[in-house]
Order: C-alpha cells, then sequence, then structure tokens
C-alpha cells in the first residue's frame, strides 16, 4: 500500500508533539497532568483499574474506561481522558515504532491472515492493517501519475442475506445502491437510521431498547429473512452446526457449554438459558458473515484475474472485510473502476446462483488520498 513516510511523522507530531525517547509525547504529558489535577491526585491514564478507582473516590462509578462508559459522566477528568485515550491509542498501535517497522520505500507491506477469523474474513498479524485509523489515510498516497481506486461493498452483509434466505421482498429493496434508505422506504417510513438498526438486531440478534419493535416490524414485512437468522439462532442453541453459502461450518460449541446447557441442575437453568441464547446469537449472525466472507474471497479471485488480463499495470494493495483499495496508472483508473463492478456483479452469480436478483454494489472512488474517498 502507498505509504507517505513524511506525511505520517508530520502528523504524529502535530498531534502528539516531538518524539520522546522512553517517554511520554509532550501532547499525552500535558493531558496526563490535566487528567491528575482533575482528580486532584495522581492517576496513571494508562492504568484502567487506577482510573475507575480515581473515579469512585470521587463517587462516580464506572464500569470501566471505555468511551462508552465515560460519555455523559458529569467530572472534569473525562474530557481530557477520552482526548488522551484517543492519542494513546495512535501512539501504540501506529506511532513511530510502528511506522519503522512497518512502512519501507514508501509502502506499507501489511501481513494478511487468509481466513483467520471461524467466519472465514481475512485478519492480519502484527501490522494492524485492518485497524487504520481514519486520521492516518491521509498517508496512503498515490504515487505521481498514478490515482488510488478505493471501493466498498456497500451494506454488504444485508445483501447477502437476502440472497442466502432467497427474501425476494428484501433482494428487491437491494437494488437501491444505499439499501438502508430502500428499506426506510419500504417499511420505516423513511427513517434510514431505524431501518438500520432493525436490520442490525436481525442479523445480530439485538433486542435492546427500540431494537425489538423495529426487529417485529422487519420480521412482518419480510418473513423469509428475518425466519433464515431466527433458524439459524435456534440450530446454534441446540448446539448444532450451522453453514455458509459455500459449506464454511460454525464452529462446535466448547464441552463447558455443552455441560451448563445439558444440566439438570435447576439453580443453572437460567445461566443454561443465558448460554444458549448466547451461542445463538452468534450462530444467527454466522451464516450471514460467514457468506460475505464467501463473496469477498470469490470477489477477490475475480479482480486479481480480470486486472492481470485488462489492466496489467494496476496493483490489487490493500482488502479489509469489504472494501479494495488498487493502485493503478490514472490512465487506466476508469476501466479498473468498471472491471470492480463487474467482478462484484460475477461474484454475485457464481457465490448464490445465475438467478439470484440481488444486486452488489462496487462502486470505486478515483483519489489520489485514501482520505479523499468518502
Amino acid at each position: 500500500l502507498p505509504w507517505d513516510a513524511g506525511v505520517h511523522r508530520q502528523l504524529l507530531t502535530d498531534l502528539l508533539g516531538p518524539r520522546v525517547a522512553g517517554g511520554r509525547p509532550a501532547k499525552l504529558a500535558e493531558l496526563a497532568e490535566r487528567i491528575a489535577a482533575a482528580f486532584g491526585e495522581p492517576v496513571n491514564p494508562d492504568h484502567p483499574p487506577s482510573v475507575v478507582r480515581a473515579f469512585a473516590r470521587a463517587g462516580i462509578e464506572v464500569p470501566s474506561t471505555r468511551a462508552a462508559a465515560l460519555v455523559g459522566v458529569d467530572h472534569p477528568a473525562v474530557e481530557p481522558l477520552l482526548k488522551y485515550k484517543e492519542l494513546a491509542r495512535l501512539h501504540s498501535a501506529h506511532g513511530w515504532t510502528w511506522l519503522a517497522e512497518w512502512v519501507h520505500d514508501g509502502r506499507f507491506r501489511p501481513h494478511f491472515v487468509v481466513g483467520g477469523v471461524v467466519s472465514g474474513r481475512w485478519a492480519s498479524r502484527g501490522s494492524g492493517a485492518l485497524q487504520i485509523p481514519k486520521t492516518l489515510r491521509r498517508c496512503v498516497r498515490a504515487d505521481p501519475g498514478w490515482k488510488l481506486v478505493v471501493a466498498d461493498a456497500a451494506q454488504l452483509e444485508p445483501r447477502v442475506l437476502a440472497a442466502i434466505s432467497g427474501d425476494q421482498r428484501l433482494a428487491a429493496v437491494s437494488t437501491a445502491e444505499d439499501l438502508y434508505t430502500g428499506l426506510a422506504a419500504e417499511a420505516f417510513g423513511g427513517d434510514r437510521a431505524r431501518a438500520k438498526v432493525a436490520m442490525l438486531s436481525a442479523m445480530y440478534g439485538g433486542t435492546a431498547g427500540e431494537a425489538g419493535a423495529l426487529l417485529a416490524v422487519l420480521r412482518q414485512r419480510f418473513p423469509v429473512a428475518v425466519g433464515y437468522v431466527e433458524q439459524a439462532a435456534l440450530t446454534g442453541e441446540r448446539g448444532e452446526l450451522v453453514r455458509s453459502r459455500l459449506g464454511r461450518t460454525s464452529p462446535p460449541p466448547p464441552e463447558a457449554w455443552r455441560s451448563l446447557t445439558g444440566s439438570a441442575d435447576d439453580s443453572q437453568q437460567a445461566a443454561a438459558r443465558r448460554a444458549a441464547k448466547d451461542w445463538g446469537r452468534f450462530t444467527r449472525n454466522f451464516v450471514v458473515q460467514a457468506s460475505a466472507a464467501d463473496w469477498t474471497a470469490v470477489l477477490l479471485a475475480l479482480v486479481r484475474s480480470k486486472l492481470r488480463d485488462r489492466a496489467p499495470e494496476a496493483q490489487l494493495v490493500f482488502f479489509q472485510h469489504d472494501e479494495v483499495i488498487v493502485h493503478c496508472p490514472a490512465a487506466v483508473a476508469a476501466l479498473v473502476c468498471d472491471v470492480l463492478e463487474e467482478c462484484a456483479a460475477e461474484a454475485g452469480r457464481l457465490v448464490f446462483g445465475e438467478r439470484c436478483p440481488v444486486c452488489f454494489p462496487l462502486i470505486g472512488e478515483v483519489v489520489d488520498s485514501y482520505a479523499d474517498a468518502t
């Protein structure tokens, strides 16, 4: 992946201050002092239990120092603490040490682990390739005379659900470039946010808050799709296996799970039900996520093959979950966009059948920097 180390170094200096050997950069040190001043005592912001105890001494109980647990807490330490966590994560995960280890000769060369996740999704080893923060996307820059083509398979998992379930009504909604907008118009009075919550609840088993009611609306309008994932959840609750479109099989539950759910001890029944439901949520999502991984594996094979034949100078340089980046001469960037769209459509036919009506848009954006892609 083309990577401008100079831009990266300047960004780190701007956000963190000059590099310091064996200590915190200036901005982190300043924020640590503000956190200690807010608590009125020395507190190590890099040690979550110490921070939790400091809040407790101030009369505030927080379960953790995660951002979700701190947002809304009324205490002067919250603002500098959240900022510290953000910058400390950048410093540790993608700071100067990372840059020296992973970027050489203007290229970031991550170590991908194909099928590194049980669902078949790819993973990365050591490089944090699948967690590049948006802040660093400006470092990803095309060479002079070249362009980056960035393409993201929009709402891939809901489209995959439409395909594997055979729900014709959901397939019809998938013809929209933004599936959630189409879903909102079909079932949620045009409210895209509520449509998205409903779909995510169906795929992940969420029922908290408004999610349960929204899922009920989705079940009424798209019973085949919702029924498909609910059947996968029930299969998992029984300790049975589910499979992706191309046959990737979910792992069996561990022996401890079987012992708990098979126990005749009345005192264990509540825990057994929770364990069964938890495993059911896993299998509910597995059938969708693993089938999406099937589609992306086929997509990548097609992209490599077709680029070799039609734009041999173009380089497939990056992939994460449902997004690809191609680095190519500017003269062939439009052709690369066409190839990506063709490959997405062909992957849909190969994985889900020639008559599958679901659309899988993969629209390429031609940019000079990854940060310019929307």
